[in-house]
């Protein structure tokens, strides 16, 4: 399935000069050309940070795509897509992940083989530590 594409009439449109402030969640997909401060929860949902977007919030999504600026955590069921434009601080949780050239990312990654809801659980520190072969961290210039 493909993340919310831009100009795409289905979903929530968050424009550049919104300024977002708490939870942010729904049941369609979004996207961000605007500022979040906060949480983003989509569940089941898809959701684009464009261009423009600044989201300073902990983020849980099924496919996450972003162009623009993240500083938070992100879970994603499915994968995350971090495009060259794209700037991301944070760990990432998922399924899987595409990185392209030129994005900017300072955190680790936990690839998840199991379902969004298995990731989204806290795991115990000495399970968590034990269980990190696939955890990477990534620091691209």
């Amino acid at each position: 399935m493909e993340s919310v594409k831009f100009g795409q009439a289905d979903g929530a449109h968050i424009g550049k000069s919104v300024l977002i402030k708490g939870e942010l969640s729904g049941s369609e997909d979004l996207y961000v050309d605007g500022e979040v401060e906060g949480r983003i929860e989509l569940g089941a949902h898809n959701l684009a940070i464009g261009p423009n977007g600044r989201v300073h919030a902990n983020v849980q999504a099924r496919d996450v795509t972003i162009h623009g600026k993240v500083q938070g955590n992100i879970i994603a069921g499915e994968r995350v897509e971090l495009k060259s434009s794209a700037s991301v601080v944070g760990d990432i949780v998922t399924g899987r992940i595409i990185v392209e050239e030129g994005a900017f990312f300072k955190g680790s990654i936990d690839i998840q083989r199991e379902s969004a809801s298995r990731a989204a659980e806290p795991r115990p520190a000495a399970t968590a530590a034990a269980a990190t072969p696939a955890q990477a961290s990534l620091i691209s210039k």
